[in-house]
């Protein structure tokens, strides 16, 4: 079930669709998940600051049940939206999110 939301400030990304399934595809590498399983958000244009500055920013909310590497999906990620985006990845926040299998629903019942 990994999970992946990438907001940001900028008004629109170009070849969004494209940018989703690069973000699946390496979201179902790095956790060993399979990428059926995965889903991928964006959200454009949403009021943000960062460091007291309004300039382009994003926000990326990560969640899966285990599979979380942290260090190494934190510069994977940072590396990617910087050269599909242009934000520079000092200003990209990202968040993990372990979550219980039994907190989770799919498919009209949750995974544990």
């Amino acid at each position: 079930m990994p999970l992946i939301n990438l907001r940001t400030s900028l008004a629109s990304v170009d070849r969004r669709d494209e940018l989703l399934l690069e973000l699946s595809a390496k979201l179902a590498e790095l956790t060993g998940k399979p990428e059926d399983y995965v889903m991928t958000l964006l959200e454009t244009d949403v009021p943000m600051t960062f460091g007291g500055s309004s300039a382009p920013a994003a926000f990326v909310e990560i969640k899966s049940i285990g599979a979380l590497h942290p260090p190494a999906m934190t510069a994977a990620f940072s590396e990617l939206i910087t050269a599909r985006t242009g934000i520079p990845a000092d200003r990209i926040y990202i968040s993990f999110d372990d979550v219980p299998a039994s907190a989770l629903g799919w498919n009209g019942r949750t995974f544990g």
